[in-house]
């Protein structure tokens, strides 16, 4: 799984750098996703409350909204030296897909929790889906964002590796 480093001082470090994911990387596509999450939140907030949408068409328009504004901060921040080859909407189609997959992830612990097992409070909703279902929908979402859609040049390989 992961690789070892040798660092300063010669010992060995296990870790996001061993496989090649810098801090910086880290810090720029955490940076991205707050503020998209900012802006799926305010945004939703806004459509539902004040302005009275329906939940679903409020969620919908907000989910969009942040995953430009995620794409965005991900092209031209954390990612901008791998963003180029395939065309802008080919990234941001793939870019969504993989959102759109970690949004189904975050759906399905919720449902494994509330309806599989059984937990039906309000507490073990939000842990389900915004705590556990958020951390493994992130994960997917960093794996597919550099993976799939920022791809460095001349690392160009299939689905399988």
């Amino acid at each position: 799984m992961g690789g070892v480093v040798r660092a300063r001082g010669g010992r060995s470090v296990r870790g996001p750098a061993a496989r090649g994911v810098s801090l910086s990387e880290l810090r720029g596509f955490v940076l991205a996703g707050g503020c998209a999450y900012t802006v799926d939140l305010a945004l939703f907030v806004g459509l539902r409350g004040p302005l009275g949408w329906d939940p679903l068409a409020a969620k919908a328009v907000s989910f969009v909204a942040g995953c430009s504004v995620a794409y965005a901060g991900n092209a031209l921040g954390t990612y901008r030296r791998r963003a180029t080859g395939r065309g802008r909407a080919r990234r941001y189609a793939l870019f969504f897909a993989v959102n759109v997959a970690g949004a189904l992830v975050q759906l399905l612990c919720l449902a494994v929790s509330h309806y599989g097992l059984g937990l039906t409070s309000p507490r073990a909703d939000t842990v389900s889906g915004a705590v556990v279902g958020m951390a493994l929908a992130t994960c997917l979402r960093f794996w597919g964002t550099r993976t799939l859609v920022f791809v460095p040049e001349g690392r160009r390989t299939s689905w399988t590796g």
